[in-house]
């Protein structure tokens, strides 16, 4: 590969145009600068700089474990394209909003200093689900948790996220700095009301009390944490998208991919500044809990659903899943009848189309969206995405079939083997733990779902104590090991009053 490597000096060379500019200093501090992170908020704050560049509104980018977008962003001045591709062709956008990136356990004293610098007016996160080392069950920070407990003994190396943000705080509060809008963007519920509990929750825990009661009261009058909910389906970007990138006349190892859909909804609570998003489409709301319900449940949860279910049958990617005609049947089901009526419309938003549009996202062949990189981490991610929704069926006496049937179905794909019997490798904080209970209750179906749901990380004691729910469950998992997806999927589909595939192919054009 001999193309150059992107960066301001080539884009100079070339007399590209560049906003770029030493005068301003960063203002937004986000942790976990992933891929999505840059197809999301990045790419938002750049069309907002685009329009105003003579007020960008930079970010500096920290990583928490590895020094992977450290190494593709920095040599590139923080430059990276977004790409979005559906079957009628693709889309670039030079984004130049990401001005630098921190790894946090090589330098953790600066990555504080600059969240906590009076220049920095949003801390924001995407640091998937684990990364709030909680309990998805019951919203409750895990104080066992051994990250936690490291940073609560070691406020100055902090390691989790909730450590860095807890430590900045205090800076802040010790130099009488301004207060600071701290943004989650990652699928929790309620998410910014929960992040602020888990922040508190860990204040509660600092071993100095006369710091404790006075930082929290700091927080509580100079913080902000505004509920937010995002959606755009960011695939892994693969060495044959960056080769691919070449062509372009350079190389850009920063390279993300996308589907052309992004949304972005934001409760409109910010203690200071912050950049115009709605000038780039974003919705600023007073209200999020409806946008985020809606968009956990119907696209999280059949995400989960047809990742788990889908894998099992053998699938690879996500356009695969929905091009199988029981599995397609399965969703629309599982999303009209058990998923929607669990719902509130938000205000101009029709939850039926809403299906078809996802529908039609999800059957996107360009992307090569992984279902394995789907099923990661279940265990953090049921509970927000389908539980809770058996729980409120349940309550109200409601059908939870096909529910019930994608619980089963990351239940058998956790016990570590595909439909051949070949070993796979489940990435969950909690693998171990649910493979040792496969083990010891492998050849007793009723015991072996009880110990599930006494999984209590995982499992709410409503749910536990459903008869329902776990007569089901067992139905599932059980016919689900005996004769593999497929079979029981036909079988299921005979049982339920189904949506029919609609007669015209979905197509994302």
């Amino acid at each position: 590969m001999s193309a150059n490597r992107l960066n301001l000096a080539l884009l100079e060379e070339q007399q590209t145009n560049t906003y770029r500019s030493t005068k301003h200093p960063v203002r937004i501090v986000h942790l976990g600068i992933g891929a999505f992170h840059r197809a999301h908020q990045a790419w938002y704050t750049d069309k907002v700089n685009q329009l105003q560049a003579e007020d960008p509104w930079y970010i500096a980018g920290v990583s928490l474990r590895s020094e992977t977008v450290r190494e593709q962003l920095n040599p590139q001045d923080g430059l990276f394209n977004v790409v979005e591709s559906d079957v009628c062709g693709r889309r670039w956008q030079l984004v130049q909003s990401v001005t630098q990136v921190l790894v946090a356990p090589e330098d953790p004293a600066s990555v504080i200093a600059l969240m906590a610098q009076a220049d920095t007016k949003i801390i924001s996160l995407t640091v998937t689900e684990k990364g709030y080392c909680y309990d998805p069950a019951t919203g409750k920070l895990n104080l066992s948790d051994a990250t936690i407990v490291h940073d609560l003994n070691h406020p100055d190396t902090p390691k989790s996220a909730l450590g860095f943000i807890v430590s900045s705080l205090q800076q802040r509060l010790a130099a009488n700095a301004p207060g600071v809008t701290i943004l989650c963007c990652d699928n929790l519920p309620n998410n910014g009301a929960t992040l602020r509990a888990l922040v508190m929750a860990f204040v509660d825990q600092l071993s100095d009390s006369q710091l404790r009661d006075k930082l929290a009261g700091w927080i509580a009058q100079n913080v902000a944490f505004p509920a937010t909910m995002v959606d755009r389906i960011v695939p892994a970007t693969t060495p044959d998208d960056i080769q691919q990138q070449a062509r372009e006349g350079y190389r850009d190892l920063g390279l993300v991919k996308t589907e052309r859909f992004s949304q972005w909804v934001i409760e409109d609570s910010f203690v200071l500044s912050r950049p115009a998003w709605e000038k780039a489409g974003v919705m600023l709301v007073k209200n999020v809990e409806p946008f985020e319900k809606a968009k956990l449940r119907l696209l999280n949860g059949a995400h989960s659903a047809l990742a788990y279910l889908g894998f099992l049958k053998g699938h690879q990617y996500v356009d695969e899943v929905i091009r199988d005609t029981d599995m397609l049947r399965f969703l629309r089901h599982m999303m009209q009848r058990e998923i929607l009526p669990s719902l509130k419309a938000p205000e101009g938003l029709d939850l039926n189309n809403y299906i078809e549009e996802l529908l039609l996202r999800f059957s996107n062949p360009v992307l090569h969206h992984s279902i394995y990189q789907i099923a990661m981490d279940g265990s953090q991610k049921l509970p927000q995405r389908l539980l809770s929704t058996i729980v409120e069926r349940l309550a109200q006496q409601q059908e939870v079939e096909c529910l019930c049937f994608a619980v089963a179905g990351w239940l058998r794909y956790t016990m570590a083997f595909d439909q051949k019997g070949e070993p796979i490798e489940v990435q969950d904080p909690y693998a171990a733990a649910l493979l040792a209970i496969r083990k010891t209750h492998w050849d007793h179906i009723d015991q072996l779902v009880e110990a599930y749901l006494s999984f209590d990380k995982v499992f709410s004691a409503e749910l536990k104590q459903s008869a329902v729910f776990r007569e089901r469950v067992s139905y599932w998992l059980s016919y689900i090991l005996a004769n593999g997806v497929a079979t029981a999927l036909q079988t299921l589909l005979l049982e339920v009053q189904d949506y029919p595939v609609p007669e015209k192919e979905i197509l994302p054009c």
